[in-house]
């Protein structure tokens, strides 16, 4: 590997440096394949004592960062690593700048009233997330293993110690620069600037070349990458929870995983978070959710010589952007063209339908793909006439201006396989038990979500639980 610390070598103000605390009785859980080659990790390298805290490989410069954030809308002062730290940064087989986080890593000065671990159950989910995101083709944080123990920790009631090495591009997050702001003011021109160095290099030359400061360059930057990323979210159904500003990467990869979940029976108002009473991070919030928290980072920003109306009108190209990709998006996913006048309407026809007659967003999307399937989604409707009439539209538009390879495109826009929360809870019962078989089964079904995979896939991969819906907890 070759490793790159950059983050080690900013003001020590910014972070704390100490070696992980080894979580005993280690057992391997899952090491994922792909991000090993990704990050051309050595064969000989023991992931397993490294995962457990117990070696720190040449060159690792273990350290917990330091950021605060607003949590659900409202200041929470200071927070930072307090399970997890950086491990290393190293650059990947494609050249891209990649960090390694130890997350269930022991107590650091952020702990807070935290233990310092994580637990078996949110471990796996963590890790199975962002395997299914990164190979839905959605910018995500993703892991090159986990692995479980004998060490009981204590949340509501007593469970298994674990640990992830999570992998991302950036693990800087829009709380650093509130946290700066706040207790730092004197390091954020230079932490922007190498931000800008790390993570947006054309952003100086663009800005030279247009005649603003760099800085502005670099807000109009994030606010595009954060609308693709949501937009990617609500494409796929996928519900992040709990969407803070310290949540936030400034890169729009997905962080941190905690009671996220993915549509099933087609409710845009669902609350997956249980401790989000008010509804504040449901899945169709999340498109001004992010438009709020990026309000609130810009307000960061002012210090560094851009105006309150520059920053306002960079804000505003939030929504056209999101809006722009959302429309592509779902007309691929619809088989329509974009430049139809009704393509968006039609996808907001079917979502209507979904809603109203409860059915599940991702099979229903599939079976939209062949007309042989259509038959089925009818009987699966109680307003036949309702359905009716969207199919009558569908066509259409579909007829009026054709798209080439339309069922292709489909395919390659509607997933078979979402990581449905009672996928992942058979996976970490069977775990709880020290057998990880669903596990990997999941592993590979996630591996290539928009492939049917018949010889491993079972009848429940495809289909929603009855009963109510699923809000997770926070706890992890």
């Amino acid at each position: 590997m070759q490793i790159d610390n950059r983050y080690a070598t900013l003001d020590d103000r910014l972070f704390h440096r100490q070696p992980p605390a080894a979580l005993q009785q280690p057992i391997a859980g899952h090491f994922n394949a792909q991000v090993a080659r990704q990050l051309d990790w050595p064969a000989s390298a023991d992931w397993v004592s490294i995962l457990a805290g117990e070696t720190i490989p040449a060159g690792f410069d273990p350290l917990a960062m330091a950021y605060a954030g607003h949590q659900f809308g409202h200041w929470a002062g200071q927070l930072g690593d307090g399970r997890g730290l950086l491990l290393a940064q190293v650059i990947d087989a494609n050249g891209y700048l990649q960090d390694l986080h130890l997350k269930g890593a022991g107590l650091t000065p952020y702990s807070r009233m935290g233990d310092g671990r994580a637990v078996l159950r949110s471990v796996i989910r963590e890790y199975l997330a962002g395997h299914a995101l990164s190979n839905l083709g959605i910018a995500s944080s993703n892991a090159l293993g986990f692995i479980s123990s004998k060490m009981p920790v204590q949340r509501e009631q007593l469970e298994r110690g674990a640990a992830l090495l999570r992998v991302a591009d950036c693990h800087v997050r829009l709380g650093h620069f509130e946290w700066i702001n706040q207790y730092q003011p004197e390091l954020l021109a230079e932490f922007t600037d190498k931000m800008i160095d790390w993570y947006y290099p054309d952003c100086k030359a663009d800005a030279e070349s247009m005649g603003i400061n760099p800085v502005l360059c670099f807000a109009k930057a994030v606010i595009a990458r954060t609308a693709k990323t949501i937009s990617d979210w609500q494409l796929v159904g996928f519900a992040h929870g709990v969407m803070n500003t310290d949540n936030l990467s400034i890169t729009g990869s997905t962080l941190d995983f905690g009671p996220f979940g993915f549509l099933e029976r087609f409710n845009p108002t669902w609350i997956n978070n249980h401790s989000d009473h008010g509804g504040r991070y449901t899945y169709q919030n999340q498109p001004s959710i992010a438009h709020w928290n990026l309000w609130v980072w810009l307000g960061q920003l002012l210090p560094l010589g851009v105006s309150k109306e520059d920053l306002q009108t960079a804000l505003a190209e939030f929504e056209p952007a999101f809006l722009g990709y959302y429309g592509q998006g779902m007309a691929n996913k619809m088989g329509l063209s974009a430049e139809h006048p009704e393509s968006f309407e039609v996808g907001m026809d079917f979502l209507r339908l979904l809603q109203a007659e409860k059915l599940d967003y991702t099979t229903s999307f599939r079976r939209l793909i062949n007309e042989s399937n259509w038959t089925a989604l009818r009987d699966d409707c109680i307003d036949v006439a309702a359905f009716e009439q969207f199919i009558a539209r569908y066509q259409r538009v579909m007829s009026e201006q054709p798209v080439a390879n339309r069922e292709t495109l489909m395919q390659d826009n509607n997933p078979v396989y979402i990581l449905r929360n009672h996928m992942a809870q058979r996976a970490i019962e069977l775990a709880e038990q020290d057998d990880f078989s669903e596990v990997d089964r999941l592993y590979q079904l996630l591996a290539t979500p928009y492939t049917a995979q018949p010889i491993i896939e079972q009848e429940n991969d495809l289909l929603p639980p009855f009963g109510e819906e699923v809000a997770v907890s926070c706890s992890s």
